[in-house]
């Protein structure tokens, strides 16, 4: 009898609003998968960067070059088996549905809070482009995981350590289904 083939290493992207921890929470989980991780945020044309900057939310014809990039990064890592862990608001269906479209094999990880953890956290970090008034535009915008979106819901009220180890035997979990 031989060994199973081991679970293909997972394509994630870490989705939620500013402030949920998609950055941190990413970092630790990829480090814990063995992946890479990429903040998506670097990932954004100078232009979108300096409209959030500026206190404009992006439209979507501005997102749609950057979800490109983003679906284009998870589908390069798995045509090379690498694995990758992606930050990403990825807040509409149709966003996620932009990154399927080029990396079908991606799973979602929502971070989920309310308004009053989100709004602490923006407030306390400080060097980030995003500022906290924009963060009931994107609440607004969010649109939770469909029924044929493969992903997990995470509550963020709840310590790092946590987080992470449910994220790590969900995302675990989901892999292996596809197997």
């Amino acid at each position: 009898m031989s060994a199973a083939a081991p679970a293909p290493a997972p394509l994630v992207v870490v989705m939620g609003v500013s402030g949920s921890g998609k950055t941190t929470i990413g970092t630790l989980v990829a480090h814990e998968l063995q992946v890479e991780f990429i903040d998506g945020d670097s990932l954004h044309p100078i232009a979108n960067v300096e409209k959030m900057a500026s206190g404009t939310p992006l439209d979507d014809d501005d997102r749609a070059p950057w979800l490109e990039i983003v679906g284009r990064t998870l589908h390069e890592h798995g045509e090379r088996g690498d694995g990758l862990v992606v930050a990403c608001s990825a807040l509409k269906g149709m966003y996620r549905d932009q990154i399927r479209s080029q990396a079908p094999a991606a799973l979602f990880l929502h971070l989920s809070g309310s308004l009053e953890v989100l709004t602490r956290r923006i407030e306390g970090r400080s060097g980030h482009f995003m500022p906290a008034a924009l963060l009931q535009s994107q609440i607004d915008t969010l649109e939770p995981l469909a029924g044929d979106e493969d992903g997990y819901v995470l509550d963020i009220n709840q310590p790092v350590a946590e987080m992470v180890r449910e994220a790590v035997v969900h995302l675990r979990e989901l892999v292996t289904a596809r197997s």
